[in-house]
């Protein structure tokens, strides 16, 4: 029969205080913290607080010792192999995005896709960044899939770095996540210095025309052309175009507002929760605490600001042929942190000029942008998938 002694030194073994003074328990600590830092950020400063609030809090859950809540069995692991592992969550995501997002300034000026698709260059950049690591630093060891998952940051698409990263580096999707996501969320922190420094007072100060009206058809026939031009070139890509078109249709056609309004609200809402828990939990700390971490943060950084230069210095460019001007603080909207990149260059804008208000100009490249990463995801996963 056992003992009080041999009782209460099981009860003390079983406890989370002997799992966090065990060895490796630091690293669980180290990150509870990270997960309290998210949700600070989510709560105080509200940097994408939908998601990063669900991301902190599942970080925490997935790193509480013997609870085992985030391997096999435990509910994090089931919501991840559900939606994360097998790529729906983001494309349900997708649904909602398009169903919420309104194309009526890419199609009154259709140029500005090109400033949706100048701001990918960051994702090829840091592909070859993230090889170069790999070459020059031993304790990295990125292959092609991985540094196509960490280049897609680049994108500021955080759906569509989760889709890939599952595809094709499903061990890094945790580290690939929170970067993205967190890069999403400092948008107006990144990106102001670099718009200001690749433009001069006069160009920040360029008043665009007035965008003409886009009638009911064009916004029906718009998703659907779009949605037949990839299966037609990159059928790779149709399950991210495919869903965003699709829930794009609900919202235009008219004739589903039922389900347009449930695809916006409470079926976006419901994912986004799963989806940030399921992220969460692979930030467990025997698998996030690496130098590849490091690596990865660091690159996807650099991927944001090349993307955010690329749309930029295209639009300098643009203006060169253009009988049009164009005012280059709306190329950086060309990342697809939707809408969050147009509010930026709109009030960059507006700091130098109050009359100039470039918000429905910028959403041109900005939702641009959305579909630009997702033909960057499907161009990679056709390469390597």
């Amino acid at each position: 029969m056992m003992n009080i002694t041999e009782s209460f030194r099981i009860l003390w073994q079983g406890t989370g205080l002997a799992g966090f003074l065990a060895a490796g328990g630091w690293g669980n600590l180290a990150m509870i913290g990270v997960g309290l830092v998210l949700i600070f950020l989510a709560i105080r400063k509200r940097f994408e607080p939908l998601l990063l609030l669900p991301i902190g809090f599942g970080c925490i859950l997935a790193n509480i010792p013997y609870a085992g809540i985030a391997r096999e069995g435990g509910f994090l692991y089931i919501i991840y192999q559900a939606g994360v592992q097998n790529g729906l969550f983001p494309l349900l995501i997708f649904l909602g995005v398009g169903a919420m997002t309104d194309f009526g300034p890419l199609i009154a000026n259709p140029k500005t896709a090109l400033l949706g698709g100048a701001a990918q260059i960051g994702i090829f950049g840091t592909l070859l960044g993230a090889l170069a690591l790999s070459r020059y630093i031993p304790a990295i060891g990125f292959d092609l899939r991985d540094a196509a998952s960490i280049g897609i940051i680049g994108g500021a698409d955080g759906p569509t770095a989760i889709f890939l990263a599952g595809r094709l580096a499903p061990d890094l999707l945790g580290s690939i996540a929170v970067a993205a996501y967190s890069y999403m969320a400092l948008v107006p922190i990144i990106q102001p210095p670099i718009m200001r420094a690749l433009t001069t007072p006069e160009e920040r100060r360029i008043t665009m025309r007035q965008l003409r009206p886009v009638s009911k058809t064009e916004k029906i026939v718009f998703p659907i052309v779009v949605l037949f031009l990839c299966l037609l070139l990159l059928p790779s890509a149709t399950p991210l175009i495919g869903m965003l078109m699709f829930g794009n249709l609900m919202k235009e056609c008219g004739v589903v507002d039922r389900l347009s309004n449930t695809v916006q609200n409470e079926l976006i809402n419901i994912v986004t929760i799963l989806l940030g828990l399921a992220v969460g939990s692979k930030l467990a700390a025997d698998t996030f605490l690496t130098v590849e971490t490091v690596g990865i943060v660091l690159l996807g950084l650099v991927a944001f600001c090349m993307g955010t230069a690329g749309g930029v210095l295209l639009a300098k460019l643009m203006n060169r042929f253009s009988r049009d001007p164009i005012n280059p603080l709306i190329g950086s909207a060309g990342v697809s942190a939707v809408p969050m990149a147009a509010r930026v260059s709109n009030k960059v804008g507006l700091e130098s000029d109050p009359q100039n208000f470039l918000l429905m100009h910028a959403m041109g490249p900005n939702v641009a942008g959305v579909i630009g990463s997702a033909v960057a995801a499907g161009v990679l996963l056709a390469l390597l998938g």
